[in-house]
């Protein structure tokens, strides 16, 4: 019995978003409304961009709202999403700009 009871309370809590993945990890890119970028790690970034825009996200976005999502990566495990955050806020606004015009890009091609 104990061992049920263990593994009762090691499942993971469900959530009432039907497109929450336990197993997907996010990096994401916002524009912010003076123009910036902001990049950040989450497990639903559309609900990330909500607590953005609602002032409770980041010190740096809250004076900076509304933000709009441009770019998101999505990785299997939460190490694999950061180590990308790390490396995209490393490179600069340009790179940054590049990437999301590139996948821009290949969205468009990949179209019928």
């Amino acid at each position: 019995m104990g061992q049920t009871c263990l593994a009762e309370a090691a499942k993971p809590r469900t959530r009432t978003n039907p497109y929450y993945n336990p197993a997907v990890h996010f990096v994401y890119i916002v524009r912010c409304a003076d123009g910036t970028l902001y990049t950040g790690y989450a497990r639903d970034p559309r609900a990330r961009v909500k607590v953005h825009n609602s002032g409770r996200g980041a010190r740096y976005t809250a004076g900076r709202r509304p933000v709009r999502l441009i770019y998101s990566e999505s990785f299997a495990s939460a190490g694999e999403a950061l180590r990308r955050e790390y490396a995209l806020k490393q490179r600069s606004r340009a790179q940054k700009e590049q990437l999301v015009k590139g996948r821009r890009r290949s969205l468009r091609a990949a179209r019928p």
